[in-house]
């Protein structure tokens, strides 16, 4: 693709370009020149109000559904979604039907994403149809395209087999994703064990849940060596113990979902299942730590936790619907309300590195690979500005800052 980009400010620490508005000419896909003015008429020319552009972001967290449940999700639209939203390259969740825990089926949702402009990154399950018994075909699925390996919302009760995992991942350079929730301990929890749940009558997730198989992953990190990355987590001691196994020189990396970023359990007094998720919403200091995990860097990036659920999985008795919201479309504009801009670009964009995606800088020669977006601006997050089959979203009538306008990637442009 050949392109003028006009006006654009670059947030890009690691370019030369950093917090300078330029015009920037790609040629055959490649950045050609930067520069205060460049004026070509003979190939397109890009004006958007206020735009700035960074490195693509990548959401290491996606759930969709196809193949199996293309009710909930297509590829074909969840990658238009995460385009729009502002995401180059998106991790997709193997809990599909059939489960992606072979070569095939790996190799079958590349081919479904190829040619779109967000790049599609199939993880795999850990285990055999995510039953947590055997060991899945982990070799061959990274030979086929998968980025990593871990069992989607589910939590290995073998100690043993992650041991094996994390030994047997090394002969191959391969990243484990270890969800961390001791079923034993969650019980029939619905939402986090604390004064809302009493008052509500719900069943409560004791934040232990969570820590505990943390703190037993973690020692086995230490006694295997390999690469081990904890998704999603929520409470503040998970925070602590992260934090510890970093210092001690463990090859641990970390999330937290938007959602447990931006919205406290007081949302949950009028028991809307949109607010269900997994793991839950917690309390307000919870929140804070998470934040603060975020700002020192003990939390390595953000995802959306995107799972799209059809209406009749969602619109039930709360103990009966499932966990899940959708959140690529408003990832940005939630963010940018609670954390500094140069802070949401780098945690948006870090799972890259942390995937071994590349990660090029904005510079000339260098490809196009750009998130497009307005930093500033206030909106309200409605039904219109969802674009998911799905409508499972908990950030509904949730003020908004920013607007993201799409990406150019792939050689493709994808705007709103």
């Amino acid at each position: 693709m050949d392109l003028l980009i006009k006006d654009a400010v670059i947030i890009d620490p690691s370019s030369s370009f950093h917090n300078k508005k330029v015009d920037i000419k790609i040629v055959n896909n490649v950045i050609s020149e930067i520069n205060e003015t460049i004026i070509d008429n003979q190939i397109q020319n890009l004006h958007l109000n206020n735009l700035h552009i960074s490195k693509g972001w990548m959401d290491s967290s996606v759930a969709l559904g196809e193949p199996g449940f293309e009710e909930r999700e297509t590829i074909l639209n969840g990658l238009n979604v995460a385009a729009k939203s502002g995401f180059t390259n998106i991790a997709l969740q193997p809990n599909t039907n059939p489960v992606i825990d072979n070569q095939t089926t790996v190799s079958f949702v590349k081919s479904k994403a190829f040619g779109h402009a967000t790049i599609l990154n199939p993880i795999g399950a850990l285990t055999k149809q995510q039953e947590g018994k055997d060991i899945a075909e982990l070799f061959d699925m990274k030979n086929a395209g998968a980025i990593a390996f871990g069992d989607y919302k589910k939590s290995l009760e073998n100690a043993n087999l992650l041991k094996i995992a994390l030994q047997y991942s090394q002969d191959f350079d391969a990243l484990i994703l270890a969800f961390c929730n001791d079923a034993t301990i969650k019980g029939k929890g619905v939402v986090h064990e604390g004064i809302t749940s009493t008052k509500l009558g719900l069943k409560g997730i004791p934040a232990l849940a969570e820590e505990v198989v943390i703190a037993r992953n973690l020692f086995l990190l230490e006694y295997t060596g390999g690469k081990i990355h904890v998704p999603t987590i929520s409470t503040a001691k998970s925070v602590e113990l992260i934090k510890e196994a970093k210092s001690k020189g463990l090859n641990v990396t970390c999330s937290v979902a938007i959602h447990n970023l931006v919205l406290t359990d007081n949302v949950l007094n009028e028991f809307d299942t949109r607010y269900k998720v997994n793991p839950p919403i917690r309390t307000e200091e919870h929140r804070q730590a998470l934040i603060n995990g975020v700002l020192d860097g003990t939390i390595d990036c953000i995802t959306s936790d995107h799972h799209p659920l059809d209406i009749e999985h969602k619109k039930m008795e709360f103990d009966m619907a499932k966990d899940g919201t959708i959140g690529l479309e408003s990832a940005f504009g939630a963010l940018a309300n609670i954390l500094p801009l140069e802070v949401v670009i780098e945690k948006l964009n870090a799972a890259k590195s942390i995937f071994g995606i590349e990660n090029s800088s904005i510079e000339i020669n260098q490809p196009a690979s750009f998130t497009l977006f307005n930093p500033e601006g206030k909106s309200s997050f409605t039904k219109e500005n969802i674009l998911s089959k799905s409508r499972n979203s908990s950030f509904l009538n949730i003020e908004m800052k920013g607007e993201v306008y799409g990406i150019l990637n792939n050689g493709i442009l994808n705007l709103k």
